[in-house]
């Protein structure tokens, strides 16, 4: 029987904690179907609920939790978990010692510990996953990259496995967690059962499909804003490093170097960024053939548009209208001849 403490913290996204039992309960009945007479008095999984002083906990949106024990009641467990936090950038201003101890304790004694979503941050906060590979929220990884510049960020991941540190990424990122502790404390067979019963897909693995991307301004350099409006203004044409640092009366080096420092990516690769989330938004919102979507975006070659798309959103602009079409039946039928 493996035994799952799950924390609860002020604040936290109690769906993560609800959700997680939800999906280890029908583990549970699960494995006493498969496995006969013999398992149904043997649960895969135990689980409590935990918190600072074992009193309850408000989490967002004013749901309430009552914990089953307070952390220093904890004499076993298999693993950790910590929930994500709708705002994670908050809570961490007031994080107690004695939580980052316990954590650190708990690790040390050869327990699992996992953060689904934002709670990545308060792992992050222990120093744990120095070093290690993680991922987060993807709406959360620059901040994410820029208070833990030691942590190695894949936001593209759902799911990220270090050295007994899990991470997910976003919200509902937590039930590919359920899948992976049911595969590695059951059995692959009874993980693929469970993702049909919860009517996931056992074998999505990035996130990237969802993200939207981040035209980020919170920098203070007028000149790269003007960059970025020439760039968001003017996509559909030939932009060129020469003609933007011409036009900003800078030279191209210095144009790049800046550029760069200010929001984090080259210039030609933020032209990609704004061309390819105006592909994603036509091909949501419109039928319009792939190789039209093509050149109203900027790119002449559908193949070489293909490739860059499928490497940004881990789909090809076919899978992705088909998964994220906000067309009517009539018309996604007209999309799929295109």
């Amino acid at each position: 029987m493996a035994h799952i403490t799950l924390l609860a913290y002020p604040g936290c996204a109690t769906s993560c904690i609800t959700g997680t039992i939800d999906a280890l309960s029908i583990a549970n009945r699960w494995q006493a179907l498969i496995g006969g007479e013999d398992e149904k008095n043997h649960p895969l999984f135990h689980w409590d609920i935990v918190s600072l002083d074992g009193k309850t906990v408000q989490g967002d949106n004013r749901i309430t939790i009552e914990p089953h024990r307070s952390m220093g009641d904890v004499t076993t467990t298999d693993l950790i978990l910590i929930p994500g936090f709708i705002a994670p950038m908050a809570f961490l201003q007031s994080l107690p010692e004695q939580l980052i101890a316990w954590i650190r304790a708990w690790y040390g004694r050869g327990a699992m510990i996992a953060a689904t979503c934002t709670g990545s941050f308060l792992l992050a906060e222990t120093g744990l996953l120095d070093g290690k590979e993680a991922t987060t929220n993807w709406v959360f990884a620059r901040h994410f990259k820029k208070r833990y510049p030691r942590v190695h960020l894949k936001p593209e991941r759902l799911l990220t496995e270090d050295d007994r540190l899990l991470c997910t990424g976003a919200t509902s990122a937590y039930m590919d967690l359920c899948l992976y502790l049911i595969k590695t404390f059951g059995s692959e067979e009874l993980s693929a059962t469970c993702a049909k019963g919860l009517l996931l897909e056992s074998n999505r693995s990035s996130q990237s499909p969802f993200f939207i991307f981040e035209y980020y301004k919170a920098h203070s350099d007028p000149t790269v804003l003007k960059a970025q409006g020439l760039m968001e203004a003017h996509y559909p044409g030939p932009l060129s490093i020469e003609a933007m640092a011409s036009e900003l009366a800078i030279s191209p080096r210095h144009f790049v170097r800046r550029f760069k420092s200010a929001t984090g990516d080259t210039p030609l690769a933020y032209l990609q960024r704004v061309r390819i989330e105006a592909a994603k938004q036509t091909l949501e919102k419109t039928s319009e053939p792939i190789d039209a979507i093509t050149r109203q975006v900027g790119y002449e070659d559908t193949n070489s548009f293909r490739k860059l798309f499928k490497k940004s959103t881990g789909l090809s602009p076919k899978e992705y209208r088909d998964r994220f079409t906000r067309l009517p039946n009539r018309s996604r039928s007209e999309c799929a001849m295109t």
